[in-house]
């Protein structure tokens, strides 16, 4: 499906791409509303009910992915509530072994992902998958999430990649259409970000479940 020799640069999301994304469903939909409603005396039930408004307001914004923001929101501290389960923080299948054949075949690697700068430090000290990359940039270093284009601009004038021999392996439909109007030439959309959830169904954008699918020769 992709041909690598017509690629210099890949650009690589972090969270149901490289990671399994049931650490971050399990941590927002479940450990959160738990702290909250002890903190404020509610069940966990109401809790998740009076959280549902606060987070849908910040849906597509970089307060959305901003730990600071939510402690400060919430109450409750979030980057020790990270480290205090981060046992739980856990590579995709094939994760390694697609870095590895990137970096063999000698393609630019980029980390570009909306997580929050001390949630990165976080998973890539869990993980130690930092050795793959040449770089890597948060959303909150350029000031705009990926869903927006002076994200893409941002990045561009930092790295200055061929557009037509990058390539953007996401889990985020919006985040990928952003990438295509900024005029990434591949793009890649990963269906089981969440390896607890059934793999979805993609009809945009080239479409894997697996990096392996993918990996260069």
């Amino acid at each position: 499906m992709i041909d690598w020799k017509g690629i210099d640069t890949v650009l690589l999301d972090m969270d149901g791409t490289l990671l399994d994304l049931h650490f971050d469903n399990y941590f927002w939909q479940t450990l959160v509303p738990s702290y909250f409603a002890k903190k404020e005396g509610l069940s966990l039930a109401d809790a998740k009910l009076q959280l549902r408004p606060i987070f849908k307001s910040q849906e597509g914004l970089l307060n959305w992915y901003c730990l600071d923001y939510w402690s400060d929101r919430l109450g409750v501290d979030i980057v020790a509530l990270k480290l205090q389960h981060q046992e739980a923080i856990k590579e995709l299948p094939e994760t390694r072994e697609f870095l590895h054949a990137v970096k063999q075949a000698g393609k630019y690697c980029v980390l570009v992902t909306n997580a929050h700068v001390e949630s990165l430090v976080i998973k890539m000290k869990k993980t130690g998958l930092i050795e793959f990359f040449d770089a890597m940039v948060s959303a909150h270093d350029l000031g705009y999430p990926k869903e927006q284009q002076n994200f893409w601009r941002e990045l561009y004038k930092l790295e200055r990649f061929n557009k037509s021999r990058t390539i953007i392996i996401d889990d985020s439909l919006s985040v990928l259409k952003a990438a295509d109007t900024f005029g990434i030439g591949h793009l890649v959309e990963v269906t089981q970000p969440d390896t607890t959830q059934p793999p979805r169904l993609v009809h945009e954008f080239v479409a894997v479940k697996n990096l392996s699918e993918i990996q260069p020769a």
